[in-house]
Parts: C-alpha cells; structure tokens; sequence
C-alpha cells in the first residue's frame, strides 16, 4: 500500500486531488488525504467529476504498477452532505453509493458524536460474551475475574474514538452489576455493595472493577493524543 499512498501524495502536491481539511480548536487543524489499515481505504476528494475521474486514473495506475486489483464491487463513493450528481460520479468510479454512518475498522465512520446506535454492537458482544459463560458454573472471584479482563475492555476502542452517551454507559454498568450479583444468570438480584463502591480500589474497600465514568477522559485523551502524535511524526499534508 506504500505505493498508493506515494501516488496520492503526489497527486495532492500536484492539486488534482483536495484533502478533507479537519479544524481544530485553535483555527489550526490537520488535512487527511487518506487512511490506510490493512486492504481498508479511505480517499477524500471533492465532489466533482474532474477529481473523481483523476481518482479512477490513479487506481488503474496503482494496478499497473502493485499489480493488485482494486475491487470496485466492495467499494463505495460516500458523499458528504448533498451532492447532487452522486450516482454520476459513482458510476464514474465504478462503484456503488454508500451513505453516513458507515463501518470503517469497526468504528461508524461519520456518526455523530453522540450517536446511541453506534454503541448496538457493543452492547451486543457484551451478551454474547454473556451466553458463553450463562450455562458454565462460575463463583463469584471467577465472575469479577471475568468483568475486569473482558466485559471493561470491550468499549475502551469506541470510548477512545466517541463519547459514550450516559444512558449506554449505565446500561453497560447494568449488565456487569447483574453478571456479578446474578450468579451469571442476568438475574436482577439483590445488590450487596453500591457499584461506585464496588469499582474502588481494593486498598479502599472496593473490588478493583473499572467505573466507565473514570475512563470517558483518559480513553479520549489517548484516540486524540494519537492523533497528535501522527501529525506531528508526517505533517498535515
């Protein structure tokens, strides 16, 4: 992917090509031409037909020199805002229209900040890690075991990225506090200990479990910190 990513940079220098320009508080901001991860890609262009049609050139190039195939079928032309000739340009490309939000590295790509739907697929691996261990025998040490390797880490990677919504944190608070004093079962049992006690540390009474609360600052601070980090190891450009 070293050679496509060689290939936009020219062509961003040349002006064929025109970043996303994204600001930051202090009027400043960064300009991001592409993302790469793996086979996963993002290039940003303009919405015309002149930038879209150096697009497709630019793939075609990238094939002839990798020798890779860019496969159209499973890509999408996503415009922002309201474009009028959108299926123009995706035919242009190639590919079919997609549409925000859309799924990029497991993250929803152009959700708003606070959108609660984007947080569906972590409540559902929190049940399917649920279901996995409902019809197994497990004490209570195995279940805070079990809450503080696995059920709090699941929303750390989206909590670095988006703000989680009050209600889906309470909601996820929910489901532990049930795992731990249901016997595994999800059964709403009487609750022993308050959970802001539960998630103090140990030398204070508490059980060590993560509070999402505490961690909705540090988690961002380090998805935006990355950020920093990058621009300030290749630039803006």
């Amino acid at each position: 992917m070293e050679a496509l990513s060689c290939l936009i940079k020219r062509v961003i220098r040349g002006g064929f090509l025109s970043p996303c320009h994204v600001r930051g508080k202090g009027g400043e901001g960064v300009k991001i031409s592409h993302l790469l991860f793996a086979d996963g890609t993002l290039i940003f262009c303009k919405a015309n037909k002149d930038q879209v049609t150096f697009l497709s050139w630019l793939l075609m190039w990238f094939e002839a020199i990798s020798g890779l195939k860019v496969n159209l079928d499973k890509s999408e032309l996503i415009p922002m805002g309201n474009v009028e000739n959108v299926e123009e340009l995706a035919s242009e490309l190639g590919c079919k229209v997609g549409s925000l939000p859309s799924n990029y590295l497991g993250m929803p790509f152009g959700a708003p900040f606070k959108f609660v739907a984007a947080w569906d697929g972590v409540e559902e691996r929190f049940r399917k890690r649920l279901i996995m261990w409902k019809h197994q025998y497990i004490s209570k040490g195995g279940r805070i075991t079990l809450i503080r390797s696995t059920l709090s880490n699941l929303p750390i990677y989206f909590m670095s990225i988006l703000q989680i919504p009050r209600g889906v944190r309470l909601m996820l608070e929910r489901i532990q506090r049930d795992f731990l004093w249901g016997g595994g079962a999800l059964d709403r049992r009487p609750r022993l200990v308050r959970w802001a006690t539960v998630c103090l540390d140990k030398r204070k009474g508490g059980l060590g479990l993560r509070a999402f609360l505490r961690l909705i600052r540090p988690s961002f601070a380090n998805g935006v910190g990355t950020l920093r980090k990058i621009e300030g190891l290749y630039g803006t450009k």
